[in-house]
Parts: structure tokens; sequence; C-alpha cells
């Protein structure tokens, strides 16, 4: 089987994700898994999508992640992975759209704004 490649993004994270079938490892960045993300919640969103499909151990996952925080570069793994395994079976797609996988999250920092000190706070005000 040929390797599948497919692209996630959330925040300002971008994840490039390599899909081949093997037994089930793990790599972002050439470390595994566990070891870049510490946290629970980040390791279940990144087996998520294998859950849902009952797929988990038969691909291997290789992903080259840039850009933002932690938890947008797992939910942009996320996307990517869900993407391909869509890719790979078309099946899947009734799976894993009912629990949001399918969906690119377009929640954006909002600009900040000339005269102002954030993007909606502002100076004080002061009448006299």
């Amino acid at each position: 089987m040929a390797v599948t490649h497919t692209i996630g993004r959330r925040k300002s994270s971008v994840a490039r994700v390599f899909l081949k079938e093997g037994s089930g490892e793990m790599t972002i960045n050439k470390r595994d898994y566990k070891e870049y993300f510490a946290t629970a919640p980040l390791h279940y969103k990144l087996e998520q999508a294998f859950g849902l499909t009952e797929t988990s151990g038969q691909y291997d996952v290789m992903v080259n992640v840039e850009g933002g925080g932690i938890t947008g570069q797992a939910e942009a793994i996320r996307l990517g992975i869900a993407r391909a395994l869509v890719e790979i079976n078309p099946d899947y797609r009734a799976m894993l759209k009912p629990d949001g996988l399918m969906t690119r999250d377009p929640r954006m920092v909002e600009r900040k704004k000339f005269g102002q000190k954030k993007a909606r706070k502002k100076f004080q005000f002061s009448k006299r």
C-alpha cells in the first residue's frame, strides 16, 4: 500500500500527516507521540479517529507539525489523520463526521486594531 498524505490545520498550526499500513506506531517530528504530547487528553485526541473507525494498530502515522501551541497542533494532527482515513476508505466519513472530526475549525486569533489596546479592548476613556 502506498503512503497517504494529508494536511490538517488549526489556528496557526499546520500538520502534514503520512499514513501507511503498519503496526500502529505514531511519530511526531521524529519523536514518539507520547513523548511529544505529555498529557492524556491530547493522546486521546490523536487516537480518536482510529477508535471511532476501529482501526487502532493498523496504520503507522508520521507527522510533521509546526506553528501554534500544543492543543492547536494536536487538533491539526487529528484532522489530518481523519482526512487520511477517509482517503483510504470513504465509508469512514459517516463514522467520523458526527463527532466533528471532518470539520476544519475556522476560529483564528482576531487581529489587533490601531487606536486600541488589543483586538477588542480599548484604551481607558476619560470624559473630563
